[in-house]
């Protein structure tokens, strides 16, 4: 009988999601209606606040299944080279170029900052930072990359692929703005590398 339940609150969980995700994406965090939202889950305003406490906690929950599906996808581009700068620069790449996605856009970009706040702070631009983390370690044991902090190094290729996606987002021609992004980020990340390399 638990189990049924829990499988409940879980399909429940993810029907709203779904049609959250559906609703901020169409109509924007500000219009998208509760009500709408919900009955197009087929459950009730008490079933969103049992879940998520409120439309804020959806958000939240919409833009971490984004968020971390974009840095899965930026991490599997940057796995397919063989060198690992190369691929910690496909994979920053990677990430701001999702920022021309109308999804990513208005959800993560554009409404997830100014309803959620700092995205630096959000549990999946964590799991990002471990990742650059530990590419970088690597890089720098085999002196590839100058011995600066680590960390200080992986928020900041971080930060910038971050910001660039958000600047490429809120662009009024992203198509136009992405080249020169993914440019200057590609400049800017090689000033860590040591000359020998």
């Amino acid at each position: 009988m638990a189990n049924k339940r829990i499988a409940m609150m879980e399909e429940n969980r993810a029907k709203l999601i779904a049609a959250g995700r559906a609703a901020f994406a169409e109509h924007g965090y500000a219009a998208a209606s509760m009500d709408d939202l919900t009955a197009s889950a087929g459950l009730t305003r008490g079933a969103l606040y049992h879940n998520f406490g409120d439309k804020k906690g959806l958000l939240a929950a919409v833009v971490e299944e984004i968020d971390g599906a974009m840095a899965a996808k930026a991490q599997a581009i940057g796995a397919k080279r063989d060198d690992p700068w190369d691929g910690l620069l496909a994979e920053g790449a990677a990430y701001i170029e999702m920022a021309l996605d109308a999804e990513v856009q208005r959800i993560v970009l554009l409404d997830g900052p100014s309803v959620l706040g700092d995205p630096s702070q959000w549990p999946s631009q964590n799991a990002c930072l471990q990742a650059t983390r530990a590419t970088l370690e690597r890089l720098m044991a085999e002196g590839r990359v100058k011995p600066v902090d680590v960390e200080a190094a992986a928020r900041l290729i971080n930060g910038a692929a971050l910001n660039a996606a958000l600047w490429v987002a809120a662009s009024t021609d992203p198509d136009q703005t992405l080249p020169r992004v993914i440019g200057a980020f590609n400049a800017l990340a090689s000033g860590l590398l040591t000359r020998s390399a």
